[in-house]
């Protein structure tokens, strides 16, 4: 694992936003000033075996966390979520029938020195996907003749489309995005899932959430024409869409109108998950120590918020590491984790962003910033395989 420089493609700036990248907040160099948000100035270079040792370890802790998703809903351990009692059986029920779900992305501690260390999960909503799909295989293309990319990403969305087609109620699916984020990252994010999956034969209609409609009369979602909405793909997370009125009907209509992500998923986008996985498989080589709700043994670590994003409300307690962010999370509880500082390269920190799509490892995306926290200021680069 190596960071490397290279010289930008003549245009870049207006090859990736022809590919869709219209987003991204500038971000930093280590010495502070600002950097564009996709940075193609360096890249990450792996051997195949390294990343043959993270796609393993990837596709292990898949494995663990749907395990433990089992264990949270035959213990009924939800209280430790944060999550509100009316929608425990629920969450039951869409995991007892296995709702169809479509991807998620690891957020990975990895320095090629030993096995990755899971730092976060996000099952319900992840980000970051046009850039690690799109954007950085067309760089690929572009400036290697050889050498190859942890990126199967398209292909397997479209495959995995093409399965959960059948378990749907009907072939049109509406995918939806938050119109308030004026970023416009989820917008584009949502329409790059549409257009794969119209490759896998859906009929599509994109929308903001906002603009999903409620009859009062046959009781069923309808869109801005009035047809109903049987098969939902929401970028928009469902703690949020749970503290809404609006949410108790799309808990109580399903299996009516299925979501994708299903509603299963919030117990895979939730840091408690991070203690319950370390309950169930105390000292594996690919988890930190963590705890639900204090400390326990940990004299170093790093409190998350159980429902943050992107790195806000954190605290890190370690003897010259000390850091908080701000941010409007945490009345939802807190988990303790290990604080294992992020590898250094050149002044700047990684984390590896590996992506599963339906139950298969399909690639990675790395962001990187120059402080211990990776949060929406960090740089997203690219990454190739050396022969």
């Amino acid at each position: 694992m190596r960071r490397l420089r290279r010289t930008p493609r003549p245009g870049w700036e207006q090859t990736v936003e022809t590919q869709g990248l219209v987003y991204g907040v500038p971000a930093r160099y280590a010495d502070g000033t600002e950097r564009p948000y996709w940075d193609e100035s360096v890249y990450y270079e792996f051997s195949m075996d390294e990343v043959e040792s993270v796609e393993a370890d990837v596709e292990a802790l898949h494995a663990m966390c749907l395990e433990a998703v089992e264990h949270v809903v035959l213990a009924e351990r939800y209280k430790d979520f944060g999550l509100p009692e009316w929608v425990w059986p629920h969450i039951d029920q869409s995991w007892r029938r296995r709702d169809p779900h479509v991807y998620g992305r690891f957020d990975l501690r990895y320095d090629a020195k030993g096995p990755a260390k899971l730092l976060e999960y996000n099952g319900d909503t992840p980000t970051s996907l046009l850039e690690a799909s799109i954007l950085q295989w067309f760089w690929f293309r572009d400036v290697f003749a050889d050498g190859d990319q942890w990126n199967s990403l398209h292909e397997k969305l479209v495959e995995r489309w093409g399965q959960v087609r059948a378990q749907l109620p009907q072939s049109l699916l509406h995918l939806t995005f938050a119109r308030g984020d004026t970023a416009g990252e989820d917008h584009i994010t949502t329409t790059y899932m549409q257009e794969t999956a119209a490759e896998a034969g859906f009929d599509t209609v994109g929308l903001a959430v906002e603009d999903i409609g409620w009859d009062n009369v046959l009781h069923r979602f309808v869109d801005l024409a009035e047809e109903p909405m049987r098969a939902i793909f929401k970028l928009y997370p469902w703690e949020w869409l749970l503290e809404d009125p609006f949410g108790k009907h799309a808990v109580e209509q399903l299996p009516g109108t299925l979501w994708i992500e299903p509603l299963w998923k919030t117990l895979l986008s939730n840091k408690a998950l991070l203690a319950i996985l370390y309950e169930n498989y105390p000292g594996h080589p690919n988890l930190l120590p963590a705890y639900l709700d204090d400390p326990g043994v940990l004299t170093e670590y790093i409190k998350k918020p159980k429902l943050g994003r992107e790195g806000a409300n954190m605290t890190i307690v370690a003897p010259g590491y000390e850091t908080s962010t701000g941010g409007v999370y945490g009345k939802e509880g807190y988990i303790y984790q290990l604080f294992d500082p992020l590898p250094e390269f050149d002044g700047m920190r990684p984390v590896i962003g590996a992506w599963v799509v339906g139950d298969s490892a399909a690639g990675m995306g790395i962001r990187e910033t120059s402080g211990l926290i990776t949060d929406d200021g960090a740089a997203f680069v690219p990454h190739r395989i050396a022969e």
